[in-house]
């Protein structure tokens, strides 16, 4: 007949940790929150790029049309 193998106790179990769980759900929390975090940064740095193009456009735009007026008035085109 078969022995049945030797069975932990409790004595021969490790400790648990009571605050296991709770950092592990504030570790993914956070984890979540940073992933979340830099969704909305690439976001708004999109908005950035763009809104900056645009405003550099419009700059050079200005300043190609009042060169162009300087030019034509001096030069009498």
């Amino acid at each position: 007949m078969a022995r049945v193998g030797s069975t932990t106790t409790s004595e021969d179990a490790p400790p648990l940790d009571p605050g296991a769980v709770d950092r592990a759900y504030r570790f993914h929390r956070a984890r979540r929150a940073a992933r979340a975090e830099r969704h909305r940064e690439k976001r708004h740095a999109s908005l950035r790029f763009w809104l900056v193009l645009a405003l550099v456009l419009l700059a050079a735009s200005l300043l190609a049309a009042r060169t162009m007026g300087e030019i034509e008035r001096i030069f009498g085109l």
